[in-house]
């Protein structure tokens, strides 16, 4: 143990001694691990933005969709009603959540209503939801709130509305509880309680309501449709769980066709989108290498009497090696670390809105894997770059080193 601590401070002293030298060759180096840190660690940021993005639309890993169809016999006459009764879909959704412990889920349908705005009546896309919607698709207001579990009890519908339908209003502050009449068979007057953001800019109108307040508000739920449900589980049940819910929805739904599946989470960063500036990175990484070899081989040449005279006094070939190989890997591993700090710096102080176009819920924190790859690669590039010159010192002849 004590002959590795003194050939590490005697590597640390000769760096110090040709730290003019070293320096320029070290800079590369702390460079390219910055920039493999910097970017292992951005990648992550990357794909989790992209990933809370998907599941605003799809719902979060693993969201499991259950769509029922009415069934059709042979000569295309339905089997059932063509107005599917709502009790009976909240039945059958609520007993099957209850049964497996499925503590988020809403039902999704989708249709069209009439909303009295100053200008006149229009219609307007609404989207028919649960409260917890919220939670399995990320949603994000701009203003106001979405649906808690009591707006369910409110004696008046309540509505979230994109901005389009907020301008259209006249963009009142919603502290000031401001309303609008949800037209149809029986007008009701529903509070605007959260305003989102629209998707493109020219938007219609648009709007997300209570399925419990549009099926009791409501005469008749015609547009509609069946509603799809939707299921946030563990992702290491949602192979399990999709036929047994399939099976129990087909029994409890006679006259409908179910279908249960997974979300699908696209990774616009794969594999080998990484790896690809990950090489960029190694190369930049090789030449600063390169540097070094060449700093090293230079330094070897002039302490070849010094390496000649500690031969003669019993230095065996094993330590000449293992000290100036060391001596490589003691000055990347420094760089290394100046490299992972200023890639931490600069990643904490990313400005994430302007960057990925959106903010991230869930902020990953600085992944280890990214310093430990920096890391590593700077002190796979010393030990390679000590090779050849720890070669070089250890084949001098100690006769030819002392009269050099």
């Amino acid at each position: 143990m004590s002959g590795i601590v003194s050939t590490l401070v005697e590597a640390w002293d000769e760096l110090r001694i040709h730290k003019l030298r070293v320096l320029l060759a070290l800079i590369g180096v702390a460079v390219a691990v910055t920039a493999i840190t910097g970017i292992t660690a951005a990648v992550q940021m990357m794909n989790q933005a992209f990933r809370e993005q998907a599941e605003r639309y799809n719902g979060r890993d693993v969201t499991l969709m259950a769509t029922a169809y009415q069934r059709w016999s042979g000569d295309m006459v339905a089997t059932t009603s063509t107005t599917p009764d709502p009790a009976v879909f909240e039945a059958a959704y609520t007993r099957v959540v209850e049964q497996y412990g499925i503590e988020h889920w809403s039902r999704v349908g989708w249709g069209q209503a009439p909303f009295r705005f100053p200008t006149g009546t229009q219609m307007v896309q609404l989207q028919v939801v649960d409260p917890a919607f919220g939670v399995i698709n990320r949603f994000q207001t701009t203003d106001g709130r979405w649906f808690a579990d009591s707006d369910v009890e409110r004696l008046a519908p309540a509505v979230v509305v994109n901005e389009t339908f907020w301008k259209a209003l006249g963009e009142p502050a919603l502290d000031t509880h401001p309303t609008i009449v949800l037209g149809g068979p029986t007008p009701v007057r529903a509070e605007v309680i959260g305003v989102y953001a629209s998707s493109w800019d020219q938007e219609p109108p648009a709007a997300y309501a209570l399925t419990d307040h549009v099926n009791r508000w409501t005469a008749s739920n015609e547009g509609y449709g069946p509603p799809e449900l939707r299921m946030w589980v563990p992702p290491e049940m949602a192979e399990e769980l999709q036929p047994l819910i399939t099976r129990d929805l087909m029994a409890l739904l006679p006259g409908y066709d179910v279908n249960v599946y997974p979300n699908e989470y696209y990774n616009a960063l794969d594999s080998a989108t990484k790896w690809v500036v990950l090489g960029v990175g190694g190369f930049a990484l090789l030449l600063g290498g390169l540097g070094l070899v060449n700093i090293a081989l230079v330094t070897v040449r002039h302490r070849i009497r010094e390496i000649g005279i500690r031969r003669s006094f019993g230095a065996t070939s094993g330590r000449v090696f293992f000290g100036v190989l060391m001596e490589s890997v003691v000055a990347t591993v420094v760089a290394g670390l100046v490299g992972v700090v200023i890639a931490v710096a600069i990643i904490k102080n990313i400005p994430v809105e302007r960057v990925f176009g959106g903010g991230i819920e869930d902020m990953p924190p600085f992944p280890l894997s990214a310093a430990m790859i920096g890391m590593a690669c700077a002190t796979g590039v010393g030990a390679l770059a000590g090779l050849i010159p720890a070669t070089v010192a250890v084949r001098v002849k100690v006769i030819d080193a002392i009269r050099y």
